[in-house]
């Protein structure tokens, strides 16, 4: 669990010096709490990021905290009921299980508390807004990315995660009716892994043993990227086989670089940590008014034509406080 520093008092004291500019109301310190799916990526670690800076700027005191396995949907639920008896006024939270996380969702809606989804939604109607990628187009624009940059016929594997995750599925469906509808793609074989890079490793190594017709994978976020990257690298596949990935991490980058992987589809986990606090704040001091019920956060292809452009090494490198 990590908490917002000595920062938040700092930016309390600056508002009451300024006399609270802009009308905001500072002076009531609010408790959110941000559960997710994991603490360990560079994905998460980014979206950590952007939600202790507006912690910092709304006065907010943030308890963060996620489950040791990205499967793990019970532990997530437990963590739900533990942020909601802490005292949680609101809730940022992204969904392991799209529908088995619903119930312990809509118990801390019934106790009260504000409900924010971010990356991954859930299955009720207690939460206010979801912030995160449009994970259909996300799909779309993976499978588009090697559909533009492999003649041919394209004869696909496709590594995905938790099949309970909304957004892995929804990429999922993406990339099949883009790659369908081109009549030049076919698609092999599906495989969900675990969310965990040697897992993923593995089972992308005995997809391309069991197929080795595969030409293209799609690897559908950084854990299965990272496995996927590494099986291609181990059978000495990298000349043969187009991987297209998602987000930014060091191992996919410096494949990127290296030429296993050949594009990244790369989400703006930051963005999503601080809209994702700063909305619970407006739900908080009753600034629902302002709130979207759905926020699409930008993604973008980066592949080695564009990688050392501004804007790609923006999105590629995620922010860290500490």
């Amino acid at each position: 669990m990590r908490r917002n520093r000595g920062a938040a008092a700092c930016a309390a004291l600056l508002c009451l010096l300024s006399g609270c500019a802009g009308g905001t109301d500072y002076a009531q310190q609010h408790t959110v709490a941000l559960v997710v799916k994991s603490t360990e990526t560079e994905f998460w670690l980014s979206v950590f990021a952007g939600a202790e800076a507006a912690a910092t700027e709304y006065n907010l005191t943030l308890s963060i905290t996620g489950p040791d396995a990205e499967e793990d949907y019970a532990a997530q639920n437990q963590m739900v009921d533990e942020a909601v008896r802490a005292g949680a006024q609101a809730i940022v939270f992204s969904a392991i299980d799209y529908e088995n996380n619903a119930v312990a969702i809509d118990a801390a809606s019934r106790a009260g508390v504000k409900i924010v989804a971010i990356d991954s939604n859930v299955a009720s109607d207690a939460v206010s807004t979801y912030i995160g990628t449009d994970n259909y187009a996300a799909g779309q624009m993976a499978a588009q990315a090697a559909l533009d940059r492999v003649d041919g016929t394209l004869r696909v594997g496709v590594v995905n995660y938790d099949i309970s995750s909304a957004n892995g599925q929804e990429r999922e469906r993406g990339a099949r009716e883009v790659l369908t509808a081109s009549g030049r793609a076919e698609i092999v074989s599906v495989i969900n892994t675990l969310a965990e890079a040697e897992y993923a490793k593995a089972d992308t190594a005995a997809l391309l043993r069991e197929h080795p017709e595969i030409n293209v994978l799609i690897a559908f976020n950084e854990p299965t990227s990272v496995g996927a990257a590494r099986a291609v690298e181990q059978l000495g596949l990298a000349d043969s086989v187009f991987l297209v990935g998602f987000d930014s991490n060091v191992a996919t980058v410096d494949a990127l670089q290296e030429g296993t992987v050949d594009a990244l589809v790369v989400q703006n986990p930051y963005a999503m940590g601080y809209l994702g606090v700063e909305s619970a704040y407006r739900l908080l001091s009753g600034q629902t008014g302002e709130l979207a019920r759905i926020v699409d956060t930008s993604t973008q292809i980066v592949d080695r034509e564009n990688l050392f452009e501004e804007d790609s090494q923006k999105v590629l490198f995620a922010f860290d406080l500490d």
